[in-house]
């Protein structure tokens, strides 16, 4: 019974994710559903005690890493930044190679710390442009988007600041270059299945000459989205010089380069951590260096870019700068409020009797730590629709349990950092996940017409993280 209300409970709220409820609201009702069913009086302690208390400490430890790159992601939109680059990538690639050019500047913005959200609504525009000229479907858009912003930059390179890549710092003493080798071949992995699944995909659609509205008198729906397209940000061959291009590109670099930087600075500049009782402030105790080191310096590398993304444009950014900046605000609350909240809903399952079934079972049956986390995360992710809120419930839960088997297996916590991150981005794209339902909005399309690319993409991560763990057992390469 104890299993079942648990099942009940995480069942619940991805139904209740993929209508597209919040679960700022509902992630807690569900928790407190399960702790009723399983013991009425214990509703309101475990609300206190638990749930407020895991919700409060994960937005404490990354609420400003959401905001910080919001903040960012919108600057490097209405700066002209990301024109810019389309620009360099178009000329680099052509205009005739529209998916790998659309992969690669959503890469390029991801793995600079533009949030995943904004970069949809900001490559769609070169996207409809590009796959138009090119009479490719646009039904391939959002696999394309897909594969460059939720893939490989959101979890598997080293060093990128996307929050997927940032939570296990805090948990497993890492920072967030942990294991490059192995998050480099993922990442190859990843990028040469999904480019030529999706080159195959174009191939089959121009030979049964379906153009970008779809065939002949059947893509009315499609046709219609599409005109409501602003051009009006589609890349010219005739406006930025090459000079201008190449600056757009600093930001983004100075925000992978300074947060090098400070990864080895910061632990230099407090060698001892931080105590608060030498200030007489002994209520605050002491700083652990080890886990806010990756945290600081993707916050620090952040102010950095956004202070030079102003400066690229200083007139254009201060034109929409209140209206841009409110709504990047209001972006940032509303995503680490939701992960929050799911973070908080993982605690209470986690303490409840029937997680230890779970937490047994997948123990017995994965006795390897590294399957087992890939495994857990994986799960929980596609349950929540959520690869941070999935994560959060399985370090949560099992944080503590993985450190111990990684000792007693002599396996580097760096491994273990990239797997978990890795898993939390393989099966947390499912229908109701959020990223895929705002890409599917903002591009006018449905899941019937739009999600089996972007599934197909999700297995590709999947695998990956699998072959990630295969290539460690073989060759012992972090």
């Amino acid at each position: 019974m104890d299993l079942v209300i648990i099942i009940l409970a995480l069942g619940l709220l991805m139904l209740i994710a993929y209508r597209g409820f919040s679960v700022i609201l509902f992630a807690p009702l569900c928790a407190l559903l399960a702790v009723i069913l399983t013991e009425p009086s214990y509703a309101l302690p475990f609300f206190s005690n638990i749930f407020m208390e895991k919700m409060v400490g994960f937005i404490k430890n990354y609420f400003p890493v959401f905001l910080l790159g919001a903040v960012f992601g919108k600057l490097v939109e209405i700066s002209g930044i990301a024109e810019s680059i389309a620009k360099t990538i178009i000329n680099l690639v052509g205009r005739k190679r529209a998916i790998l050019a659309i992969v690669l500047m959503c890469a390029i913005l991801t793995y600079s710390g533009v949030s995943l959200f904004v970069v949809a609504f900001a490559v769609y525009p070169f996207a409809a442009n590009l796959f138009r000229e090119a009479n490719i479907p646009k039904r391939l858009i959002p696999g394309t988007i897909a594969l460059g912003a939720l893939s490989f930059t959101m979890d598997a390179m080293p060093g990128t600041p996307q929050i997927q890549n940032v939570i296990p710092t805090s948990f497993f003493k890492t920072d967030i270059y942990a294991a490059p080798i192995l998050g480099i071949t993922g990442s190859l992995f990843v990028l040469c299945l999904g480019l030529l699944y999706l080159e195959r995909r174009r191939k089959k659609a121009q030979s049964a000459g379906e153009g970008y509205f779809g065939f002949n008198g059947a893509g009315e729906e499609i046709a219609v989205a599409a005109e409501t397209v602003n051009m009006s940000a589609a890349p010219s061959t005739n406006s930025a010089s090459i000079g201008r291009q190449v600056l757009a590109f600093v930001p983004l670099i100075l925000v992978g380069v300074a947060n090098k930087f400070f990864t080895i600075s910061i632990p230099k500049w407090y060698p001892e951590g931080f105590d608060f009782s030498k200030l007489g402030l002994e209520a605050f105790g002491k700083v652990d260096l080890a886990t806010v080191t990756g945290i600081w310096s993707v916050e620090l590398a952040l102010v950095l870019g956004i202070i030079t993304a102003l400066a690229y444009d200083w007139k254009r950014v201060t034109s929409g700068f209140q209206q841009g900046i409110n709504a990047s605000i209001g972006g940032a609350l509303l995503a680490a409020m939701n992960t929050g909240s799911e973070y908080g809903f993982g605690g209470v399952i986690a303490s409840l009797p029937g997680f230890a079934t779970v937490r047994d079972s997948i123990s017995h049956t994965f006795t390897n730590p590294l399957i087992n986390g890939a495994v857990t995360t994986n799960v929980l992710a596609g349950i929540t629709g959520s690869a941070s809120g999935g994560m959060g419930i399985a370090l949560s839960a099992m944080g503590d349990k993985y450190i111990q088997a990684i000792t007693q297996y002599n396996i580097p916590p760096e491994v273990m950092h990239r797997v978990v991150a890795m898993a939390s981005g393989g099966m947390d794209s499912l229908p109701h996940n959020g990223a895929v339902i705002t890409l599917l909005a903002v591009t006018g399309l449905t899941h019937k017409q739009a999600y089996g690319d972007i599934f197909v993409v999700t297995i590709f991560k999947t695998l990956a993280c699998f072959f990630v763990i295969l290539v460690y057992s073989l060759t012992g390469l972090v």
